[in-house]
């Protein structure tokens, strides 16, 4: 349950830094490092992200319920054939 927690709290950040950089983008108009430090954030917090989205993956915390998914087939399949 962490884990989900930890992905939704850097969604939030990652886009609260998008808006900050448009933000210093349109009011320094290039005068400042301040749009260059947003994306800094950014990508470090993407990538953070990221790195909590294939540990929840490979670990199996996180999954896909996708009709597409085979491992879903199979699991519905067996519990299907039990009577």
């Amino acid at each position: 349950m962490w884990l989900k927690i930890v992905i939704v709290v850097l969604f939030i950040a990652l886009v609260i830094s998008l808006f900050s950089g448009l933000f210093f983008l349109m009011q320094d108009r290039g005068t400042t490092m301040r749009t260059w430090q947003s994306l800094k954030v950014r990508l470090i917090l993407a990538t953070c992200l990221m790195g909590f989205l294939f540990y929840g993956f490979f670990t199996g915390e996180l999954g896909s319920k996708a009709p597409w998914d085979q491992r879903y087939l199979d699991s519905n399949e067996a519990s299907q054939s039990k009577p």
